[in-house]
Parts: C-alpha cells; structure tokens; sequence
C-alpha cells in the first residue's frame, strides 16, 4: 500500500507547474563575471570530454583496419572506457567536494592529455584497449566537477536555461569530433591518419588548465567551507567516504538507474550510427559529416530549449515530454536514407539531448551539497557502466541479421536493432522519470551535512534530503 500510494504521489506531482520564467537573453544577462567565466570553462570542458570520446566512435572503420580487427572488437575499447569511468567520478568527485574543484580540475585534464598522446601511439589492440580504460578513469571525473563548477553557483531562475547549454557540450565536442575528423581525414594520405585527430586532442584541455588556474573557486564552495574545517587525513577521508554513502544512498542508487537509461539512449541513438550510414546505406564520410553536423545541431538546439521549459513546466515533465516525442520519431531516423535523413536526425537528437539537458541542474538539485560532486559524478559514471555494453551489445546483434552483400563486403540490419532498442530505453527512462523526485529551486549554497561532518555528530537517515525541500517533490 505504501508503494501504490507513493506511485500514485508521483503521478500527480508529475503535473506541469507552469512557473513563470523570464526570456532567454534577461535568464544570460542575470550571470555576473564570475558566474560567466566558471561557467565557460566547465562547460568547455565537457565539450571536449565528449569530443575525446566520440573521437573512437567515428574513426571505427580507420582502427579496425590499423589493428586488423571487426567494428565489434573495436567496440570494446568504448565499452572499457565507460565501464572504467565510475572509479574516476568517485575519486575526483570526492576530491573536489573536499579540498575544492580547482585542483582536482587541473590534475583531471593533465591525465586526459597525457591518455589522449598515447591513444595516438597505440600500435597494437592490446594497447589501444589498456590506453582506453585507463583514458576512462580519466574521462568519469570530469562531469560532475564540470556540472559543478558551471552551474552550482547560477542564480535560480536561470538553472534551467543554463544547464541546458551546460549539456549542449557534448553534441558541441561531438559535432567539433566530427569536423575535425574530415579535416584530417581529407588531408592525412595514410591509414593511420586516425592517429592526427587523438594528438589534436591532447592540445586544447592545457587551455582549461592555464584557464582554471588563475579562476577562484566557486563560491557555493567557497561558503561551505567554513563549515567544513580543516581537511582530514587518510583515515578521515575514510569516513567522508562512509558517510556520503551511508547518508545518501537511497538517491544515489535512483540516480544510477536514472542515468543508466539515459546513457543507453545517448549512446543508443549515437555511437552506432556512422557504422550504419556507412555500412547499411553506403553513405561515404562526407554525406556521414553531413548528417551528424545537422544531428548535433538538432541536438544543441534541444538542450537550451528543454532546459529553459524545464523550469518552467517542471524537470521531470520536460524529460517525460522530449522522450514520448522521441520515440515516436525512431522509425524516420533509423529507416530513412534519402533527403529525409537530415530532418530525421535533426528532430531526434532534438528529442534527445532536449531530455538530457535537464539532467545537469536535475542531477546538482538532488544531489546533497555536502557530497554534489561525488554524487552527482558517481550516479552518472555508475549509470554509464550499466550502459556500457549498449554500443557492443547493438553491434552483435546487428550482425546476427545480415543483408545482401554490396560491392564484396558484408550488410547488417543495424536499423532494426537501433529502432527496437531504443524504444525500449525511451519507455524505460519515461518510467523512472515520472515515479522519482524532483528538488526544482532547492537552495544550493548550503547543507547541514557540512557542519555534520565537521562536528561529527550523528548520521540521518540515508535519503537525507528532508530538510530545505520546497513543497514541489
């Protein structure tokens, strides 16, 4: 009884709250200097974060010739690197919710730069593939200090707006991935010109560094601090470690499957694509260039929009919203291969990233601010490892449905598989959306947790999100 009623609380609460909203440019004008530079780096950041990791996804044909391998082979370089992200979005997340984001910042780019140089100098598969999950270690600890550092201290009013840019990093990095593949591509006269586009990668996170370097911390951390004292040592830390988990666990574990679904829909609808564009319609890179350009469009073009209505109707109504819209586009954009292709992808990513826009603040809302970093980075690697088999898993089964051969190679009905699979994932996230809470317009600032910490004083309940929660839950 208990169960049903709270389904039945969800339901209703999942009621559109019409909030009144100030226009775009006022939302952008509400943003001071500080707020605009710590905004800009985090979301640079995530750009390239994306940009690091799609740079795997759209150079499949050009590995697996360099290392004599089949696309799925290949694939599992993807899956380590998502499968190894966990573990950095617990450590950096940790760190910088204790000794600040500055820092763990810094030494997260020099470890993406150094990982990202060796990926260009892999000259056998064993290690690409140890490169990769040590490159995902990496890779886990940027989005939740990014997430942090861009968006904790945003005035209220513009969370939504701004956490919707803030997600447009990932189309950004994955839409520059793609431009600047063709670059090299069209220019490299070499089967290892792949390699270019991973050494170009390293270049652009010693920007962030030198950037961050001379930025302050936030100052939502900045006003914690004093509650927090002193740092701990080893055994200390420990304990901070014991703490976020036992005092936050319940939300931890709805957020990793929150997160689990929308890693399988991004990565569903986007990392297999070129493959089949390639593969099944024959498309060569610049009709593939084409269509993804105008894919990640749609997609940024999404995100703001959906972000910006997020605080108007509500987090989880938006996302509900762009998914039932979503799967109801799936057919046209994986079954079209003429002219309607562009307005197909266009339309779906819009769908897409318009869900994941709201992920950022919706995450940052539910997540403690004595722990934002950690849990706001873990839930997302943790939901990204859960998803990290969706790229192999589509491409297996993809090949288990083979179509007639074209010019000598083989022919797979990937659009079967992405079409089936997808609309299950859009049905999944739709659910777990409409029945988990929602903190739109909590105070970011402060938590009693901090104080806790400091004062050591006895633990709460594991959901410790009770205190401080507006009337919308």
């Amino acid at each position: 009884m208990a169960i049903l009623g709270y389904m039945q609380d969800r339901i209703k609460t999942l009621k559109p709250s019409l909030d009144i909203a100030n226009d775009p440019i006022s939302l952008l004008c509400s943003l001071n200097g500080h707020q605009w530079a710590n905004f800009i780096v985090g979301f640079l950041a995530w750009s390239w974060d994306a940009f690091d990791f799609h740079s795997v996804t759209i150079t499949y044909a050009e590995l697996s010739r360099t290392f004599n391998r089949s696309a799925t082979q290949i694939s599992v370089g993807v899956t380590l690197v998502l499968m190894f992200r966990p573990l950095g979005g617990a450590i950096f997340g940790l760190a910088a919710d204790r000794w600040g984001r500055k820092w763990p910042f810094i030494v997260n780019c020099v470890l993406l730069i150094i990982f990202e140089l060796a990926t260009g100098f892999c000259q056998t598969y064993t290690q690409f593939l140890v490169i990769r999950s040590m490159f995902g270690f990496a890779m886990g600890g940027m989005y939740g200090n990014a997430a942090a550092t861009a968006l904790e201290d945003c005035p209220e009013p513009a969370r939504g707006l701004m956490s919707g840019i803030f997600q447009n990093g990932y189309p950004f990095g994955y839409l520059l991935a793609i431009v600047f593949w063709k670059a090299f591509d069209s220019n490299v006269d070499s089967e290892d010109g792949w390699r270019s586009l991973f050494w170009f990668g390293a270049g652009p996170p010693v920007l962030l560094i030198a950037a961050r370097y001379f930025m302050s911390e936030t100052d939502t951390f900045q006003d914690r601090t004093p509650l927090r004292g002193p740092g701990p040592d080893f055994r200390g830390v420990m304990e901070e470690i014991k703490l976020a988990i036992q005092r936050n666990w319940g939300m931890l574990l709805y957020l990793v499957l929150l997160m689990a679904g929308f890693n399988y829909l991004s990565h569903g609808t986007q990392d297999l694509y070129p493959l089949m564009l390639r593969n099944k319609y024959n498309y060569d890179s610049t009709q593939i260039t084409l269509v993804q350009v105008t894919a990640n469009i749609g997609g940024v073009v999404g995100g703001a929009v959906n972000g910006y209505l997020s605080q108007i109707f509500g987090r989880r109504f938006a996302i509900v919203t762009s998914c039932v819209v979503g799967g109801a586009l799936l057919y046209p954009y994986t079954f079209t291969s003429g002219q309607g292709i562009y307005a197909a992808v266009f339309f779906e990513q819009f769908c897409v990233q318009g869900a994941w826009g709201v992920i950022p603040i919706h995450l940052i809302e539910l997540s403690p601010p004595a722990f934002r970093t950690f849990v706001v980075g873990t839930s997302y690697q943790l939901g990204t490892l859960v998803a990290a088999a969706s790229n192999s898993i589509e491409t297996a089964i993809g090949e288990r449905y083979p179509l007639p051969p074209k010019n000598g190679e083989k022919v797979y009905d990937y659009s079967l598989v992405m079409c089936i699979f997808v609309a299950c994932v859009f049905v999944y996230v739709v659910l777990v959306t409409s029945f988990g809470p929602e903190r739109k317009g909590i105070m970011l600032r402060k938590d009693d947790d901090d104080e806790e910490m400091g004062n050591n004083m006895q633990l709460g309940n594991p959901w410790g999100y009770d205190r401080g929660a507006p009337v919308r839950r």
